[in-house]
């Protein structure tokens, strides 16, 4: 009897060991922002949140999700506008996975599927648009391709939140055909200002002309106001050929002030 329960104990350790070991193998951990996506012989049988669970040797598997927003950047493309001008344009998706079991069962590289998807999208909203439309309404043509990826994301357990059009850039030549367009439309500007205060200072040069016209011999003063502002340097010679009536103009206008 003691050796059938020697020969037992002997047969009994090893079972012991390796069920305590697949005991262990059996409990998972799910962090905050996981969820476990559960299997019973191949067959999605439930999904498991945060915390301690068990997951049966051989019987289950479990599929870790990711619940966090994550970012795929779609690298820099040439796309051709509406009036046949090349761009190159990069973006970057921002997403998230709202239904677990979807994200497993129904697509088999989410992050690839969306990154694929966005880039398609993006070559069909910019090659509708022409190149002004691109260059000045970035947030618009964001949200135009965040509805025809989301309407698609949707299907496959994912949400996205955001698209950002983060760069966008024209070729050399249509660079400086730019720059010089707006250098013109400066210089445009430049003349407009400036006819614009000769215009001004003409309207005043004439209203001053109508006011010294009024009064007798105020433009005779008003020349000779010009003559000493000239002649306030002295090291210079100047000869002026005054009109004839400018001294009995003056004759006057001295002969009133006596009165």
């Amino acid at each position: 009897m003691f050796e059938l329960f020697g020969v037992n104990g002997f047969l009994m350790a090893p079972l012991l060991f390796i069920g305590g070991i697949m005991l262990l193998r059996s409990i998972r951990r799910l962090y905050e922002y996981e969820r476990g996506v559960v299997f019973t012989l191949g067959k999605y049988t439930g999904t498991r949140g945060p915390g301690l669970t068990i997951v049966l040797p051989i019987l289950q598997t479990m599929r870790r999700v990711d619940m966090r927003i994550k970012t795929a950047e779609i690298p820099r493309q040439e796309v051709m506008t509406r009036d046949n001008i090349p761009m190159l344009v990069n973006a970057v998706v921002y997403f998230k996975v709202i239904s677990p079991e979807d994200v497993i069962n129904k697509i088999e590289n989410h992050v690839y599927a969306i990154r694929q998807y966005t880039q398609a999208a993006l070559r069909d909203v910019i090659g509708n648009g022409e190149m002004d439309f691109v260059l000045t309404e970035r947030e618009q043509i964001a949200d135009s391709i965040k509805k025809i990826v989301d309407t698609e994301t949707s299907g496959w357990g994912v949400d996205v939140e955001s698209i950002k059009i983060q760069e966008v850039e024209l070729p050399a030549e249509m660079k400086r055909a730019m720059a010089k367009q707006a250098e013109a439309e400066r210089e445009r500007r430049a003349m407009i200002i400036a006819s614009s205060g000769e215009l001004s200072a003409s309207e005043n040069l004439r209203q001053a002309a109508e006011n010294l016209a009024k009064s007798e011999g105020a433009l005779h003063l008003r020349t000779l106001q010009t003559i000493r502002d000239i002649a306030a340097d002295p090291s210079e010679k100047i000869v002026l050929f005054l009109p004839s009536d400018l001294g009995r103009s003056l004759g006057s206008i001295i002969g009133t002030d006596k009165k």
